[in-house]
């Protein structure tokens, strides 16, 4: 595995989602051990005192700090925005990492929508759209976590929440998608109109977190099988690798001065389960321009934020 030097941070402000545990909290350490301030907006407070310990730990000098922050609530996203336009810190990085996978059954966000199309994109387009004036006063890089399940996304839309046709896989395959189509919308988006900001699209591979565990889990009466299997091929050593190497593209693609905006990172081992970071050729899924621009339009409509009009 090819380690990420990160370079030119130090000072920097960073707001990395998801970061109380897994490639999240990986990622905080790596940009604090570089110097980076960071904000860690996290959901659940006990765990965010926990990640805020360990980084302390391992940077006894890191400036970080925790705000509260459900992405399943635009309320919950408007109100964290609020408090950082507050605090009038231009935002130099923005990490879209947290996110939720396959419940066995159907939930919703706090605003009715399906808990992964919500979550995964529509709580970090509100988020990013918020912070749209940090964002260009600290000329950002804006790295939103995809997976390589966007291969395989389709957006039916006439049915985006799923109330037709529940699948917890399909579901997770639309929000990656998504979240990639969006990435890749913001950079044209940002280029046309001189935003000043640069976004692209990163995934980890095949990363043993626990995300196999807390999402697969919801809506089920007996545990899932999905976290014993990952442990069990971790342990064999096929087709997973751990949480360090995981953040590795997603650092390639969020810090170094060769990632550009418009472009999707990766493992680059076999099916990209595994491996070193590297640009990949986007996906046949997310390469209609078309389809990434409506879909823009109906996440404006559903989060209630105008862009360009921040």
């Amino acid at each position: 595995m090819k380690e990420v030097t990160v370079t030119d941070v130090r000072g920097k402000l960073a707001v990395v989602t998801g970061a109380s545990d897994g490639i999240g909290l990986g990622l905080a350490l790596r940009l604090a051990r570089a110097g980076a301030e960071l904000v860690l907006p996290v959901r659940n407070a006990a765990k965010g005192a926990a990640a805020l310990d360990r980084i302390r730990a391992s940077e006894p000098t890191a400036r970080v700090s925790t705000r509260v922050l459900d992405l399943a609530s635009l309320a919950s996203v408007e109100s964290l925005s609020d408090t950082l336009k507050s605090e009038g810190r231009p935002v130099n990085l923005l990490i879209n990492n947290a996110g939720v996978m396959a419940p066995a059954t159907r939930h919703t966000t706090t605003d009715g929508y399906e808990l992964q199309f919500g979550t995964n994109h529509l709580g970090h387009v509100a988020l990013t759209g918020h912070l749209m004036p940090l964002l260009r006063a600290g000329q950002a890089r804006v790295t939103t976590v995809t997976s390589s399940a966007a291969r395989g996304g389709k957006i039916d839309w006439d049915d985006l929440q799923s109330e037709r046709r529940y699948s917890p896989v399909r579901a997770y395959g639309l929000s990656k998608l998504a979240n990639l189509l969006f990435a890749l919308e913001l950079d044209r988006l940002s280029t046309a109109g001189g935003w000043g900001i640069v976004s692209n699209a990163a995934h980890p591979g095949t990363t043993l977190t626990n995300l196999y565990a807390s999402g697969p889990n919801l809506g089920r009466a007996r545990t899932a099988p999905h976290e014993a299997i990952m442990k069990r091929l971790a342990r064999w050593g096929l087709l997973v690798h751990s949480v360090d190497a995981g953040l590795q593209p997603i650092l390639y693609a969020a810090t170094s001065p060769e990632a550009g905006g418009g472009h999707l990172y990766g493992p680059d081992g076999f099916g990209q389960f595994t491996g070193s970071p590297t640009q990949l050729a986007i996906y046949k899924s997310a390469r209609s321009e078309a389809a990434a621009a409506r879909l823009w339009q109906v996440s404006e409509r559903l989060t209630g934020i105008e862009f360009a009009a921040v």
